[in-house]
């Protein structure tokens, strides 16, 4: 399968490129790096990229940001960073990647433990991830040619800890390999409309 990873160079990124590389095609895409450039949150910039690299099989998100803060402190801008980068970035590349998929090939986003588990400063976070889950089950009952649509929903991922454990107390942290694992089973699977969760 010929594979498009947008976010290729961040840690979920790494785990998906090392579950899907040995077995596909991969190409990467990354704001700052990659084989190819793109700005999610900007449609030109999506549309530019899918131009570049032409008929794919599938394409995986694993890139966005989202602002942690107390509500009460978080402005308008700060908490719509979150919608244009996680949400919108993703929404971009399934909207302009439609009409790059072959027939039935798919997208697999990513959202997070937040869409169920809030945490403490995550009130943009849980917002974004839970529209996202809510796009990919919509989204899959209207997508045409057979075309999939589903998102992984993980928890913190080991080689993230150090980074952001603080904001995850009790939580469990998982290998970012088994991660990667189930990114693959939503690409080369047959599910649609799914959210499939890695919490423990």
């Amino acid at each position: 399968m010929r594979i498009l990873l947008i976010g290729a160079s961040g840690t979920v990124g790494q785990a998906v490129a090392g579950a899907l590389a040995p077995h596909h095609e991969l190409i990467r895409a990354g704001r700052h790096s990659g084989d190819l450039r793109v700005d999610l949150t900007d449609m030109a910039s999506v549309e530019r990229m899918y131009a570049e690299v032409g008929q794919l099989d599938a394409v995986v998100t694993a890139a966005g940001s989202v602002h942690f803060g107390e509500l009460v402190d978080t402005t308008p801008t700060q908490f719509m960073f979150g919608l244009q980068d996680k949400l919108m970035g993703q929404v971009h590349a399934v909207m302009a990647g439609i009409s790059h998929l072959r027939d039935g090939g798919s997208f697999t986003l990513t959202s997070g433990i937040t869409a169920d588990e809030p945490i403490k400063l995550g009130t943009n976070a849980t917002t974004v991830n839970a529209a996202i889950e809510g796009f990919v089950r919509s989204a899959a009952t209207e997508l045409p040619r057979g075309l999939r649509i589903n998102a992984v929903s993980a928890t913190l991922l080991t080689e993230a800890f150090e980074a952001y454990g603080p904001y995850f107390p009790g939580f469990p942290a998982v290998p970012g390999a088994r991660v990667g694992q189930v990114y693959r089973r939503s690409v080369e699977g047959v599910g649609t409309g799914r959210i499939y969760k890695i919490w423990e």
